[in-house]
């Protein structure tokens, strides 16, 4: 669930594809802005709410109240599907998420396949970022180097004059490495969460509030060092581009 809780932008890297310079006759109208207050209330807040004060046998009962409180991340992912007319990475990591977290709670399994799982998605997502930098589309440029926040036009263009294009490769492995490294943190922060919170012996109502808290705890306890990392990784790629470019902060950041 806590992935939804990332800022993402999936599209084609233009960067070293010139082309495709030629396809912004007609300008594409922005994608619309995603909700944070409704990110927050249906992966997090409602859900919450449903395991911690529902799960009794006088409100949901147990069973229950898991269907219903991991149905809103389930119900958000779909929406935004049908909202932007195309799949959204995160939206449907997130909604697989919840159905395997849904899937372990009500087969009563042992809470360790939880842990395992919160664990093993930023894990393999930090592997394929590392893996990808041997692919002709390095995730780097789907995470942050992206036409959503910089003007890969004049980067481009730059590049080719100063020819300093293997420069800004080396630039681009380093960042991958980081990038790879906030999603292994919060990999480590997930497991140790779900080991240190969920304690109880599975299908009963005090196992559903604790994971009703670990689903509360996930944003500040993993979601923040996590994009601090990342931020720590934007502010590394905006010096290193504006060193090797030559162009001010103001020229490669894209402009509303």
């Amino acid at each position: 669930m806590r992935f939804l809780l990332k800022q993402k932008t999936f599209m084609n890297n233009p960067i070293l594809n010139p082309e495709n310079q030629a396809e912004n006759h007609q300008q594409p109208q922005p994608e619309k802005r995603e909700s944070l207050l409704l990110n927050l209330a249906f992966n997090i807040a409602i859900p919450t709410l449903v395991l911690t004060k529902l799960s009794g046998d006088e409100y949901l009962g147990i069973k229950l109240a898991i269907i219903v409180a991991l149905s809103f991340p389930i119900i958000y992912g779909v929406r935004d599907f049908f909202s932007r007319g195309k799949i959204n990475f995160f939206s449907a990591l997130g909604v697989v998420s919840v159905a395997l977290t849904g899937g372990i709670s009500l087969m009563e399994l042992d809470a360790i396949y939880i842990a395992v799982k919160e664990a093993s998605i930023p894990a393999l997502i930090g592997l394929a970022t590392l893996i990808s930098l041997k692919t002709r589309q390095p995730l780097i440029h789907t995470f942050l180097l992206n036409d959503a926040i910089f003007e890969l036009n004049k980067i481009n263009h730059a590049l080719q004059l100063n020819q300093r294009q293997a420069e800004f490769d080396r630039l681009l492995i380093n960042a991958s490495w980081i990038l790879a490294g906030s999603f292994l943190l919060s990999a480590i922060l997930n497991y140790l969460l779900a080991v240190y919170l969920l304690t109880a012996e599975p299908g009963t109502q005090v196992f559903n509030e604790q994971l009703g808290k670990m689903t509360a705890l996930s944003f500040p306890v993993i979601a923040v060092p996590a994009m601090l990392v990342m931020i720590g990784d934007m502010i590394y790629l905006f010096k290193g581009i504006t060193r090797i470019t030559g162009l001010s902060m103001d020229e490669i950041i894209k402009q509303k």
